[in-house]
């Protein structure tokens, strides 16, 4: 399910392939869906963390998706390859992008987004 794609159309931007959208977008909100949401109360038993190893793309969606704004605009944030991304969701449904593509735990040298290296492209 976590695997890279092209989970919405880009508004505005350039039109995707509908039925890659589609399949993509599908696979990825499933793969949303099994990982953002708010446990009953009863069934809680305190902090949970879940660590996600995926692609870009797949991230962008999530965080659009958990903070509730039009997914349409997930070309708009930027990752970089082995970067961090952090959101938290409270029992109460609420939620906060603690961080998203952090690599401050990189060397500059180590720093690429797809066949970029560093700040400087």
């Amino acid at each position: 399910l976590f695997v890279e794609g092209r989970p919405a159309q880009v508004v505005p931007g350039k039109k995707f392939d509908p039925e890659v959208v589609e399949r993509d977008g599908t696979r990825i909100e499933t793969a949303f869906q099994s990982l953002f949401y708010r446990e009953l109360e009863e069934d809680s038993y305190g902090h949970t963390y879940d660590i996600v190893v995926c692609h870009g793309n797949v991230i962008r969606y999530f965080v659009m998706r958990a903070l509730q704004l039009p997914p349409e605009a997930w070309l708009r944030l930027r990752t970089f390859n082995c970067s961090l991304t952090y959101v938290l969701i409270r029992p109460s449904g609420s939620v906060s992008l603690n961080s998203m593509g952090d690599v401050s735990h990189l060397l500059m040298d180590a720093i690429s987004f797809s066949s970029h290296l560093g700040f400087e492209w």
